[in-house]
C-alpha cells in the first residue's frame, strides 16, 4: 500500500484497449459486475416474495367470496324448488288428478255439465288456497271502484291436454299470447320455468308449469293429463335472497345475470346510489373488455381479480350457476377495498427489501473501495463517508420495518442475527441492537428457536421459500405464527441467510377454533336429545357418523367432506324431535301415516338445520340421503349428480341399521349386511362407497370397531 508520503501510479482503464495497448482492468470492474449480479439476484427475491405474498392474499379473498357466492347460490336454487314443491302439491294430489279424469270423461255430455261445473269449482279452491298462502296471487288495490278488478298479474292455472283452461285462481293472467306459447311448446311430463320477463306492472315475473300425471293402478304408465301453471311476481321474494346475512364488506353485491345470444342481461336490481339499475333494463356483449359478468357467466365457479363492473370499477368478481334456470349468480367485491390496504402494504415491503439489499451492495462497495483505495487516509476518509450512508439507510430500513405490525429478521448460515425489526426485538424481549450478531438460541432458548433454526436450515438446504404456521411461545405466552423463511443468496452464488417474516395469527385460528368448539357440542346436544326419545335408535345416528367418517377417510376425500359426512351422520335422526314418542316406541306395526312420518323424519332433520352455517354441504347431504345411485330415490337424482357425502350417509346408514337390532327383528352379522349391500349396489348404492366400507371393515379393524373391542381413530 502506498504510504502518504509517495503517491501510487495512477490506475488507468479502458473498456476497450485504446491505442497504446491499455487492456480491460478487470481487477475494478469484476467487483462492480458482482455487485450488479447480487442486485439482480436481490431484486429477483424481492419481487418473488412480494408476489407471494399477493398470491396469498389473493386466494385468501377467493375463499371469502367462494363461501358467500355458494350460500346465496343455494339459498336461490332452494326458492326455486319451493315453488316447484308448491305447485307439485296441487298436481300430485290424487283428488285433484281424479277430478281432471272425470271432467275430461264428463266434458262432451251436456246432462253433466252441473257435475263437471261442480269438479272445477273444487279445482278452484285447491289452487286459490295454494295462490294465497305461496304468494302466487297479486293484490295492487284494495280500494276498488265498483266496475273495477285487479289486474290479472299473478296466480295459478290448470289447463287439461288439449289446452283448455280448467281452473284458475282469482285475477290469474289469461291462458293466451306468451304465456300460451311459452306452455304449449314444453315437452309433456317435464316441469319447467320461463325467462325472467316484465309483466304489464312492469314488475319482474317467472312462470313455472308442473305436469299433472294420471292416477293409474300400479304397474301402469302414466300420462301427463293436465298442466299446473303458476305465475308469479318474484321480485319482493327472489332479490332478496341475493344479499348475504352478515356481509362484512361495504361493496360486496351479488347480481343475477343470463347469457343468451352473445349478451348479458342483468336479471336483478342493481341498488347503486350513483347509477342504480333496475331488472332486465341492462344489457351488455361479452366482448366488453374485462367486463366482471361476462367473464362469470363464461367460467361458472371461476375467480378473477383483474375485471372490471358495468362501470369500469376494478372488482374481485366469482360466479356460480344455478340448478334451476339457465342464470348465473355474479359476486363482486371492489378492489380498492379488497386489496387495496395489501397492495400498499406488499410495495411497501418491496421498498424495505430493495433497501435491504441496496444496504448490503453498499456494505460491499465500500470494502472493495477501501481495499484498492490509493491512499490509505483516502480510504479511511470515504469508508467513513460510506459507513456514514449505511447508517443513515440502516436506520431507515429500521424505520420502515419497525412500522410493520410482523415480526422481521434476517439470520446468518450461522444462525446469527443480521437484523431485527421492533416486533422481532420486543418478542425477543431485548433491544434491537442488542441481537445483533448472537446466536437465536442464546437470545430465544433452545426450545423457543428450535422452531425458526428447523424451518431456515430446509430453506437454505432447499434453497427456496418455506411457509408454515403453528404454535410458538413468546415471553411465556403461547400464540400462533404463519411464518415466511426465505433464502437469500450470497455474493458466491450460494445461500448466505434466511429473511424471516412472522405473522400473528393467535386471534383468526382461536375463533376458528371456538366455532369449531361450538359447532361440534350443538351437535352432540342434538344427537342426545334424540337418543332420549327414541330407544330402539339410541347410538344409531353416532354409530352412523362413525362409520361415514372412515369410509370418507378410507375414499381419501378432503378433511371438510370427511367432517360434513360425521354431522350429517350425527344430524340424520333430528328429525324425529318432532315424531311422538309413541310412534317412536311402537312395538307392533305401523301406519301408513307413521311410516311416511319416519321416513321423512330426515329431510325434516334438514329443514331444521339449514339456517346453520357449515363448512360443508351438510344440509345438502341430508336432503339427498334417500336419494338411490339409480335415480329412484328421493329426490330424483342419480350417480354422481348425488352429493357423494350423501351416498356415503346412504350406505352407512343402511349398514348400521342392519346389524342393528329392532323391535320386529334381530340384528344381521356384518357379514350378512355386506351381502344385502351388494345387492343394492348400482341400484340403491354407490359400489365405491360399499368397496370403501367393507376395505374399512376388512383391513383397518372394522369390524373390532363396530363389536366394541377397540375405539375409534379419530
Amino acid at each position: 500500500m502506498p504510504s502518504d508520503t509517495q503517491p501510487a501510479p495512477e490506475a488507468r482503464f479502458s473498456i476497450v484497449e485504446d491505442s497504446t495497448g491499455r487492456k480491460l482492468d478487470w481487477k475494478i470492474w469484476f467487483p462492480v459486475a458482482v455487485l450488479v449480479l447480487i442486485g439482480l439476484i436481490g431484486m429477483y427475491l424481492v419481487n418473488l416474495f412480494v408476489n407471494q405474498e399477493r398470491d396469498q392474499a389473493k386466494t385468501e379473498w377467493r375463499i371469502r367470496m367462494g363461501i358467500v357466492a355458494d350460500s346465496r347460490a343455494a339459498d336461490i336454487n332452494r326458492w326455486f324448488d319451493q315453488q316447484f314443491a308448491e305447485l307439485f302439491g296441487i298436481a300430485q294430489n290424487q283428488s285433484a288428478q281424479v277430478y281432471v279424469q272425470q271432467i275430461a270423461q264428463l266434458a262432451g255430455d251436456a246432462s253433466q255439465a252441473d257435475q263437471v261445473e261442480g269438479l272445477k269449482e273444487y279445482l278452484r279452491s285447491i289452487i286459490t288456497v295454494t295462490a294465497d298462502r305461496a304468494g302466487f296471487s297479486v293484490k295492487t288495490k284494495t280500494n276498488l271502484d265498483v266496475n273495477e278488478t285487479q289486474p290479472a298479474l299473478g296466480g295459478i292455472i290448470i289447463i287439461d291436454e288439449k289446452g283448455n283452461v280448467l281452473a284458475a285462481s282469482p285475477n290469474a293472467p289469461a291462458y293466451d299470447g306468451d304465456l300460451k306459447s311459452f306452455v304449449s311448446a314444453l315437452p309433456p311430463g317435464q316441469k319447467a320455468v320461463s325467462d325472467l320477463t316484465l309483466n304489464s306492472a312492469g314488475v319482474p315475473s317467472l312462470t313455472f308449469m308442473v305436469p299433472v300425471l294420471a292416477a293409474q293402478s300400479e304397474g301402469a304408465q302414466t300420462v301427463e293429463i293436465a298442466r299446473v301453471i303458476g305465475v308469479k311476481q318474484v321480485a319482493d321474494e327472489l332479490y332478496p335472497r341475493l344479499v348475504q346475512p352478515g356481509e362484512t364488506t361495504s361493496s360486496g353485491r351479488s347480481v343475477l345475470v343470463q347469457l343468451k345470444d352473445s349478451k348479458i342481461t342483468y336479471l336483478s336490481p342493481i341498488n347503486d346510489p350513483a347509477h342504480p339499475v333496475q331488472p332486465l333494463r341492462l344489457q351488455l356483449g361479452i366482448d366488453v373488455t374485462d367486463l366482471d359478468a361476462a367473464f362469470g357467466a363464461q367460467n361458472p365457479g371461476g375467480f378473477a381479480t383483474d375485471k372490471k363492473d358495468y362501470q369500469g370499477t376494478p372488482v374481485l368478481v366469482t360466479s356460480r350457476s344455478l340448478s334451476a334456470v339457465p342464470w348465473i349468480l355474479i359476486y363482486t367485491v371492489n378492489y380498492e377495498e379488497a386489496l387495496g390496504a395489501a397492495e400498499s402494504r406488499f410495495q411497501t415491503l418491496a421498498i424495505v427489501l430493495w433497501l435491504t439489499v441496496g444496504l448490503l451492495a453498499v456494505i460491499i462497495a465500500a470494502v472493495w473501495y477501501y481495499g484498492s483505495s490509493r491512499r490509505a487516509s483516502q480510504a479511511a476518509f470515504q469508508f467513513a463517508q460510506m459507513a456514514q450512508r449505511f447508517e443513515e439507510q440502516r436506520n431507515l430500513i429500521q424505520l420502515v420495518t419497525d412500522s410493520q405490525p410482523t415480526s422481521i429478521f434476517i439470520l446468518d448460515k450461522d444462525d446469527k442475527y443480521r437484523f431485527a425489526n421492533r416486533q422481532a426485538a420486543k418478542d425477543a424481549g431485548i433491544a434491537a441492537p442488542e441481537m445483533i450478531g448472537k446466536p437465536i438460541a442464546n437470545v430465544l432458548g433452545p426450545a423457543a428457536a428450535k422452531r425458526a433454526l428447523r424451518l431456515n436450515h430446509q430453506a437454505m438446504e432447499e434453497n427456496r421459500t418455506i411457509t408454515e404456521y403453528g404454535p410458538v411461545e413468546t415471553g411465556g405466552k403461547p400464540k400462533v405464527v404463519q411464518s415466511e423463511h426465505i433464502p437469500l443468496k450470497g455474493t458466491a452464488g450460494g445461500v448466505s441467510g434466511v429473511l424471516t417474516v412472522e405473522d400473528d395469527i393467535t386471534d383468526f385460528v382461536t375463533e376458528r377454533e371456538r366455532r369449531a368448539r361450538n359447532l361440534n357440542q350443538l351437535v352432540q346436544t342434538l344427537v342426545d336429545v334424540v337418543d332420549k326419545r327414541d330407544p330402539f335408535a339410541a347410538q344409531h345416528s353416532a354409530r352412523v357418523a362413525q362409520v361415514a367418517r372412515a369410509v370418507a377417510k378410507e375414499m381419501s376425500l378432503p378433511e371438510v367432506e370427511v367432517e360434513t359426512a360425521e354431522i350429517a351422520g350425527n344430524l340424520l335422526n333430528l328429525g324425529k324431535i318432532l315424531i311422538p314418542e309413541s310412534v317412536l316406541a311402537k312395538t307392533e306395526g305401523l301406519t301408513d301415516q307413521e311410516r311416511s312420518m319416519i321416513r321423512n323424519s330426515i329431510m325434516t332433520s334438514a329443514e331444521l338445520i339449514k339456517g346453520i352455517e357449515f363448512d360443508g354441504p351438510v344440509v345438502e347431504t341430508l336432503q339427498q340421503a334417500q336419494a338411490n345411485f339409480d335415480g329412484s330415490g328421493n329426490p330424483p337424482l342419480k350417480g354422481d349428480e348425488i352429493v357423494v357425502t350423501a351416498r356415503i350417509i346412504a350406505v352407512a346408514n343402511a349398514f348400521i341399521g342392519m346389524i342393528s337390532d329392532r323391535a320386529f327383528r334381530q340384528a344381521l352379522s356384518i357379514d350378512q349386511a355386506i351381502d344385502a349391500l351388494m345387492k343394492g349396489v348400482g341400484k340403491a348404492y354407490d359400489r365405491r362407497v360399499v368397496a370403501a366400507l367393507i376395505n374399512y371393515l376388512d383391513n383397518r379393524g372394522g369390524r373390532d370397531v363396530l363389536s366394541g373391542t377397540v375405539s375409534p381413530k379419530a
